[in-house]
């Protein structure tokens, strides 16, 4: 399997394990349940837009779910929302439920909720729906330096 993701990490040398799925996952429940961890432990990335067509990749903890008004603040835009699949496609190069914050078609902001940092080692989409990556925490965010603020519902 050879992917953007799985590309970047091997161009970096990070360390991390490909995580098969027997089937592809539809939420971050089904997901973890494959890889066979907490979903917690899952980073999801969630490409957000405001009206000028500004994007940032939001990532929180599997079960949270991002709160656009927190990231919006942190930008000074005036209203923030999902972006759609096709321009999640266009974007990141990546389809929706793939994305992760690396391996990316083009840089992007990128804002981290701090309870990302609470798991030792995280997971991540391998920007293909059979597989997961599992990399330490740290190695995720020397990759990505991204901002950080409470950005959960």
């Amino acid at each position: 399997m050879q992917t953007s993701v799985i590309h970047f990490l091997d161009n970096e040398g990070v360390d991390y394990r490909l995580l098969p799925h027997s089937k592809p996952a539809k939420t971050i429940e089904e997901a973890a349940k494959e890889r066979g961890v907490a979903p917690e432990q899952m980073v999801k990335s969630v490409l957000l837009r405001d009206m000028s067509g500004f994007h940032v990749l939001a990532c929180v903890p599997g079960p949270a779910q991002v709160d656009p008004t927190k990231v919006r603040a942190m930008f000074g835009c005036r209203r923030m929302t999902c972006a759609n699949a096709a321009d999640v496609e266009k974007i990141t190069g990546l389809v929706i439920g793939t994305v992760a914050p690396i391996g990316l078609k083009q840089p992007l902001p990128l804002i981290f909720d701090h309870s990302i940092k609470a798991h030792e080692r995280v997971n991540i989409s391998s920007g293909d729906r059979m597989a997961g990556i599992e990399l330490e925490t740290d190695d995720l965010l020397l990759l990505c330096d991204p901002m950080f603020a409470d950005i959960c519902r």
